[in-house]
């Protein structure tokens, strides 16, 4: 059971119920993780902005849920692992490329270097080597494309605190983590 409500979209009002309503136009569900942050309206918009912002770059739409399932599974969020899993999917992801992904690698060289990078980040709270930063380049990547993955990973922090903090029911086939929390 969830630590905070579970805002009911029917039940809400003002900014949290219009907010609700475009989740729900835009998906065909409100997930429980969004409807954990309608709490605040204003995290919610501030979400849903960042979110926007972030997959309208250059990076595509795998790259992106490789990234989130990387991040879910180095912190250790079983609701994000699980929520990424079917949105990695519907992607275009394999059972096989998002375990990989989840252990940081990936069959495509340029996606791995991402990972690595990405997993990088949160290993060490930001404090990438020059080296790091070379081997993403390297790879491929540009700076813009370096900063996305920064966002990324910054937005999937964000989402696997909250999911751990407030201990939202999983509303999605649920996922195993490969390592104990």
């Amino acid at each position: 059971m969830a630590r905070v409500a579970v805002i009911d979209p029917k039940s809400a009002t003002g900014d949290a119920k219009a907010l609700l309503y475009a989740v729900q136009s835009a998906l065909g569900m409100v997930p429980n993780f969004i409807r954990v942050l309608a709490n605040s309206p204003a995290a919610l918009q501030a979400f849903l902005g960042l979110h926007g912002i972030a997959g309208a770059g250059t990076l595509d739409a795998m790259t992106r849920e490789r990234i989130a399932l990387a991040v879910a599974e180095q912190n250790a969020c079983q609701y994000c692992v699980s929520a990424h899993t079917a949105i990695g999917r519907k992607a275009g992801l394999d059972s096989d490329e998002m375990l990989a992904n989840r252990a940081g690698r990936s069959s495509d060289a340029r996606a791995a270097a991402a990972l690595t990078f990405a997993m990088a980040l949160v290993e060490h709270t930001g404090q990438v080597t020059a080296a790091e930063v070379e081997a993403v380049r390297a790879a491929g990547h540009t700076d813009g494309e370096i900063i996305e993955i920064i966002t990324h990973v910054a937005m999937n922090i964000f989402t696997n605190l909250l999911g751990k903090a407030t201990q939202v029911e999983i509303d999605f086939p649920r996922v195993d983590l490969t390592r104990a929390a």
